[in-house]
């Protein structure tokens, strides 16, 4: 990842969050699912809004997942 500290940090935190709202997957594939959608964004060189993107679509393949 491209990312920068204070950026991972931020994911990091986002991993946790969402862990704790999906139980039923599991903390390794939340991680999983939030590292891949993070990865997408790797080449962006405008960086302000990426954690944000990277949750709605975490989100988004985390709810599919469990059918809500």
């Amino acid at each position: 990842m491209v990312g920068i500290p204070a950026e991972q940090h931020i994911i990091d935190q986002l991993v946790e969050r969402l862990a704790l709202a999906y139980p039923q997957i599991g903390r390794e594939q939340v991680n999983r699912t939030v590292n891949e959608e993070y990865g997408r964004f790797d080449d962006r060189p405008i960086r302000d809004f990426i954690p944000l993107f990277v949750e709605r679509h975490a989100v988004n393949r985390l709810s599919e997942l469990v059918g809500s």
